[in-house]
């Protein structure tokens, strides 16, 4: 560290007095060559790389806290806290896979903890000041365990965005890990116990956790996240996400398979594919490498950045991942509708384990706001995809993400969106208003110039409009049979069971035995379990229905 520190030090005092120097923008050819020269000047007359090197000892970089024996665990009790996104459940499995390999246990108590980690979302200002709030209650809770003291610690997006100022403010926490740096966690946790603050927030070009299997626990036994990629090179002019998670770079296929069949050996029936932006996978590995196309894109729709050729693309992993067990539902999140060609349409259509559920974030109506968001696409190439995919996947389930209130957003613009809501028709949607973050294209270059009231209010009024829609959509349902994958009882009644369709849609039904396929006799509905449902009734949330009878992907009535 102290190498680098020189390092950093010596290379301002060359750099620093150019940067003075120059004007801003260059008035003249003249200048912009004289700053050029005096830049080659300084650089070539500075310090080698031998002068940073030639006094390092080969004992200089070893610490003590570095020693495996040190990062053990010792049966310490860690506890998570996880917000925001599935991305951050599946971290979350991932950072305790890690911790678990060198002798921690995980508790469900937190007042039993020796470490509390809070897995983080910084995606909006809302989510960062649940956060804060958090921390103050974990605060109080440490000045009560002075004999054993807790150790707390930021881990994911907000470690990556706001890391001096959770190291600074108030001393809240211990440690801080970024979503590429979880593999540092036990170091972390051994400086932290000598009273120490300790931070790793570096991103990584090439970090996707492949070669650790997450330990899963998921809600419902059933049903598993795998992460496919991390990062996202889309730079939307609102998200923080580029800033938080990095670029894009995806997992190797092969490592995906191994993990999804040993899923598939544990009896789970759902594997959700996860990434920033899951559809524009692409695993350019050695061993995977194939023809050097350029990225097939939905028709009518364009990237900011330069396309990507070669590759095991996203329909390769689909067709891939769907034959690993017939009995298996697939799906997807978060895609982006850039990266819909046809060829993923119709293998979503033909495979009957992978969902008919399409994730299309529109995020405005109105193409003036689409541009401004840097989307890639205007309202008519959005509303031509949303036909597209009707007609290739006919009883297709479609939710949205909608921002209202965004720069320089008018009541025109808003009006389109609400108009788009309406000719859609989603099943399911998540509305936010604007929330400006520091780094993104929007703080750099726009104005949050609509009033937080006016946000609200449009916000509202989506909200209403897209209720109205979903009611309407889903009342469609009713007397049809769904196939349910059951997730346990209800929230609201021990009477009651919950599931989800293929088309991610929540059914509610009476808890009773029903009967099993090809026999006379009947049998209980456990958590895991195929069951025809049919649907009795309606809301813009959920729907209600009646068991009929067990059935399984293999044997589905339409």
């Amino acid at each position: 560290m102290k190498n680098l520190r020189r390092l950093n030090c010596l290379i301002s005092r060359i750099l620093l007095p150019v940067r003075r120097s120059e004007p801003r923008y260059c008035s003249s050819v003249t200048n912009s060559v004289t700053a050029t020269n005096n830049f080659k000047t300084r650089l070539s007359s500075g310090p080698r790389f031998q002068d940073f090197t030639g006094e390092v000892t080969g004992d200089s970089d070893k610490h003590c806290y570095l020693s495996a024996e040190l990062e053990m665990g010792n049966s310490r009790k860690v506890y998570f806290e996880t917000y925001g996104c599935q991305m951050n459940v599946n971290d979350t499995e991932i950072a305790w896979s890690i911790l678990q390999r060198k002798g921690y246990q995980r508790t469900a108590n937190v007042n039993e903890a020796d470490v509390i980690l809070l897995v983080t979302c910084s995606i909006r200002e809302k989510a960062e000041q649940t956060i804060w709030n958090r921390l103050q209650q974990i605060k109080a809770m440490k000045k009560k365990r002075l004999k054993s003291p807790i150790k707390i610690g930021i881990l994911g997006c907000m470690a990556e965005r706001l890391k001096t100022e959770l190291l600074e403010r108030e001393k809240l926490v211990d440690i801080l890990a970024g979503p590429d740096a979880y593999r540092d966690l036990p170091r972390l946790l051994t400086v932290a116990d000598g009273d120490h603050q300790a931070c790793n927030v570096l991103l990584s070009l090439e970090e996707t956790y492949a070669d650790i299997m997450p330990v899963h626990r998921a809600s419902y036994g059933h049903s598993a996240f795998v992460s496919i990629m991390r990062g996202c090179d889309n730079m939307c002019s609102y998200c923080i996400v580029p800033f938080t998670r990095g670029r894009e770079r995806s997992r190797p296929i092969s490592s995906i398979l191994e993990e999804i069949r040993m899923l598939s050996d544990q009896g789970v029936k759902e594997v959700t594919l996860l990434g920033q932006n899951v559809n524009s996978y692409r695993d350019t590995s050695e061993e995977q490498f194939c023809d050097s196309g350029l990225t097939k894109l939905s028709r009518g729709f364009k990237t900011v950045y330069r396309t990507k050729q070669g590759g095991m693309r996203f329909s390769d992993l689909l067709d891939s991942v769907s034959c690993i067990d017939p009995n298996m539902r697939i799906r997807f999140m978060s895609p982006h509708p850039k990266d819909f060609p046809d060829e993923v349409l119709h293998l979503i259509a033909e495979r009957s384990n992978i969902c008919k559920h399409i994730h299309l974030p529109a995020q405005s109506g109105s193409s003036q706001i689409l541009t401004r968001m840097r989307r890639g696409y205007t309202r008519e190439t959005y509303l031509d995809l949303v036909d597209t995919v009707k007609k290739i996947i006919p009883d297709v389930s479609l939710s949205s993400d909608f921002i209202s209130g965004f720069c320089g957003e008018t009541e025109d613009d808003h009006q389109q969106t609400l108009s788009l809501i309406k000719e859609v028709g989603y099943n399911v949607g998540f509305l936010f208003a604007y929330s400006m973050r520091k780094k993104t294209h929007a703080y750099h270059r726009l104005q949050d110039d609509v009033p937080v009231e006016v946000k609200q209010r449009r916000l509202q009024e989506c909200i209403i409009v897209f209720r109205e829609e979903a009611l309407r959509v889903n009342s469609a349902l009713i007397n049809s049979t769904q196939l349910v994958l059951v997730e346990g009882e209800s929230k609201r009644s021990a009477k009651d069971l919950c599931g989800r369709t293929d088309g991610n849609l929540k059914v509610i039904f009476p808890k009773e035995d029903v009967a099993l396929p090809a026999e006379s006799t009947s049998a209980p509905i456990n958590a895991g379990d195929y069951i025809l449902v049919k649907i009795l009734s309606s809301s813009s949330q959920s729907l209600r229905g009646r068991a009929i009878s067990h059935s399984s992907l293999r044997g589905t009535v339409k």
